[in-house]
């Protein structure tokens, strides 16, 4: 008789997804993280660059109806791995085959579906497994651990991406990517041994109905402000190295031997302590004010940042980092209330939803903000001058603004 496998503990069992998310994020920011040498190599425009950023959230925001919402009605696990392996493939194709802007928009597309079928299934395979460890027990900490977990992906991308192409180049980049879901589907097989929890309360409405959800005014307020969120967030991801490398050129004073893309990374680091504090904050006097708060302060930095590039280096790099942590601050927050906020048999439908209108805003803040650019420039070419970057980093600001305007108004009660 084979024995049955040992059971992580809820502590051990989040710390494990966590880093199984961290490996599947490695692609995530190849491409931002090596734009100035697409422009340069593919000769592209800003608009562009904003396209390719963009596609890939296009390509998440186009899957995560459905795959998230199966989530629902079939074991998270089967569309966790099989993304992971889609995720494999087209970082092995951008690798291989991409040569211009429509072949990277083709595979950067096959990689935003491959996120949508991890990113939030593998949230929703936590907390049903967490679920039936421990009850109905407060998860909020096991959400904000997770979705900053993004965040230290991210930056372990844009590290391993700037140091694997400076050594090589940017195809073998790519192809450290197209290994890394494979460490994902190992260290999850092995944390979550047995079989997914069985579901309960399935809902009984078609697989896209999401009409409980849009009706939930407190998921929908925080879904909204998820999107303000998002936009800010990836513009601020996919052009944070090619503003670096302007400022660096332009400002006094640039002594440094960190690279652009170092500290980005670094930048994208401090995600995940902002985001578990902003989360214990939201804890102790409330989500929709704590979520104000920082999305507000926010605003304001995005303000400061885009206009600095004249300032001394080491100035513009420390008002990027507090405004990285002031980016990622509201992020566990956003989800965690969202999740509390689920209609009951309709979290992953409502994770499905906090995705996909969410990831609009994904999608639309790294091209609208490469738009930005190309328009405030007086020659049409944007990232030429230090009023371009600021009005287009301002751009950001005001839309991220109107996160806590979508809280107030639908909001129903503190949750």
């Amino acid at each position: 008789m084979t024995p049955e496998p040992q059971k992580l503990s809820p502590t051990q069992l989040i710390a494990a997804i966590c880093v199984a998310e961290i490996f599947s994020m490695i692609g995530l920011a190849t491409f931002p993280a090596l734009l100035p040498t697409f422009i340069s190599e593919w000769r592209l425009t800003n608009t562009d660059a904003g396209w390719i950023n963009g596609i890939y959230f296009a390509g998440y925001l186009t899957a995560v109806p459905v795959l998230v919402s199966l989530t629902d009605r079939v074991p998270p696990r089967r569309i966790f791995y099989l993304s992971l392996l889609l995720s494999a493939v087209s970082s092995a194709g951008f690798a291989f085959l991409a040569n211009g802007f429509w072949t990277a928009v083709v595979f950067r597309t096959l990689s935003g579906v491959a996120l949508a079928g991890s990113y939030m299934p593998g949230l929703k395979l936590l907390s049903d497994h967490l679920k039936a460890a421990t009850g109905d027990s407060d998860q909020s900490r096991a959400v904000a651990f997770y979705t900053s977990s993004f965040g230290i992906g991210t930056a372990a991308s844009y590290y391993l991406s700037g140091v694997v192409a400076t050594e090589w180049n940017w195809h073998w980049a790519f192809g450290l990517a197209a290994l890394t879901p494979f460490v994902t589907i190992v260290i999850s097989a092995i944390a979550l041994p047995g079989k997914d929890p069985v579901h309960t309360g399935a809902p009984d409405t078609h697989l896209l109905d999401f009409r409980p959800v849009l009706r939930c005014r407190a998921a929908m307020g925080y879904v909204l402000a998820y999107t303000a969120h998002n936009f800010e967030l990836f513009a601020f991801r996919s052009w944070i190295v090619t503003y670096l490398v302007f400022a660096a050129a332009t400002g006094p004073g640039t002594t440094t031997t960190w690279s652009a893309t170092a500290i980005a990374a670094f930048i994208n680091l401090l995600g995940m302590p902002s985001s578990v504090l902003g989360n214990e904050l939201s804890r102790r006097i409330g989500r929709h004010r704590t979520i104000t708060i920082i999305m507000l302060t926010s605003a304001v930095m995005a303000c400061v940042l885009g206009f600095s590039a004249d300032w001394p280096f080491w100035a513009v790099v420390t008002l990027a980092m507090i405004y990285g942590i002031t980016v990622t601050g509201d992020s566990a927050s956003i989800t965690a209330g969202v999740v509390a906020a689920a209609p009951e048999g309709y979290r992953g439908a409502t994770m499905a939803v906090h995705s996909c209108i969410g990831f609009m805003g994904a999608f639309a803040g790294p091209l609208m903000f490469g738009i930005a650019l190309d328009l405030t420039s007086p020659s049409g070419i944007g990232g030429e001058t230090v009023a371009s970057w600021g009005w287009a980093f301002a751009f950001s600001g005001l839309i991220v603004a109107l996160g806590p305007l979508a809280l107030a108004l639908l909001r129903e009660k503190e949750a």
